[in-house]
């Protein structure tokens, strides 16, 4: 009995083992998962507290976060400039990412100011690029991450459609099919390699129905001399009722 009671003493002095796990959050990705477009987003990558990576973290009341999502990251970036913060005890990455790899602003530049044809043929160059090499440089990104962090749950957030098909603006119904095509091809591609990583894709698409540039209620910037950096990404309203619930979800 003396010896039951001081085993049962010593293991009541142990140290108590933690409560919970505390996750640690890494977010990459390009300047729609840094925020440009919101108010606040500045320094070097134009970052924003308005952004879905600041958003979800003070939700969730997450105690380590790392945000390396800069604005102009393809996805070469990505694995040369913004992993060295995952670790094996890295539970959740989140990233959107692709845009800048095929010319997302010269895209939307041309579509603006140029001529139907010349919109079509700049959605096609970037088309080519969605077909070609994006597959390989997504898996390759991939590959690092998992490198990286083996057990993180990788949450891919999609591009919503930039422009609505109806409503009114100066962009004539053959640029929005057009761009909107090359988005649903852009959507397609990345789906199909975040599958093929074992990481969950989470379309933005849906997200953003009705709220498109030219929409009565847009989530999403229009041409602003004030933020040309910020046009045709999403404002606060995209990144809070838009991208939040998506990773949140």
């Amino acid at each position: 009995m003396p010896a039951f009671t001081a085993l049962l003493i010593g293991a009541l002095l142990l140290p108590a083992a933690p409560s919970s796990f505390a996750p640690e959050y890494v977010a990459l990705g390009d300047s729609y998962a840094a925020g440009v477009g919101t108010p606040g987003s500045s320094g070097p990558c134009g970052q924003s507290p308005q952004a879905y990576p600041s958003l979800y973290a003070a939700r969730q009341n997450l105690p380590v976060v790392h945000d390396e999502a800069c604005t102009g990251a393809s996805t070469a970036d990505v694995v040369k400039d913004q992993l060295g913060d995952l670790t094996p005890g890295t539970s959740l990455v989140s990233v959107t990412v692709g845009g800048t790899d095929i010319g997302f602003s010269d895209v939307m530049t041309t579509c603006v100011i140029g001529s139907d044809s010349a919109c079509l043929d700049k959605v096609h160059q970037a088309e080519g690029v969605i077909d070609g090499p994006l597959g390989g440089d997504l898996d390759r990104m991939f590959a690092a991450i998992r490198a990286k962090a083996p057990t993180a749950h990788i949450v891919v957030l999609g591009y919503p459609h930039v422009v609505e098909a109806g409503g009114a603006c100066s962009l004539s119904s053959t640029k929005r099919q057009a761009l909107n095509e090359g988005s649903d091809r852009l959507a397609a591609v990345t789906q199909a390699r975040t599958a093929h990583a074992g990481a969950d894709f989470r379309d933005a698409r849906p997200a953003f129905a009705g709220h498109g540039y030219c929409g009565g209620d847009p989530w999403i910037n229009g041409v602003s001399l004030l933020d040309i950096a910020g046009s045709f990404h999403p404002n606060a309203a995209g990144q809070r009722e838009g991208y939040l619930p998506l990773l949140a979800g």
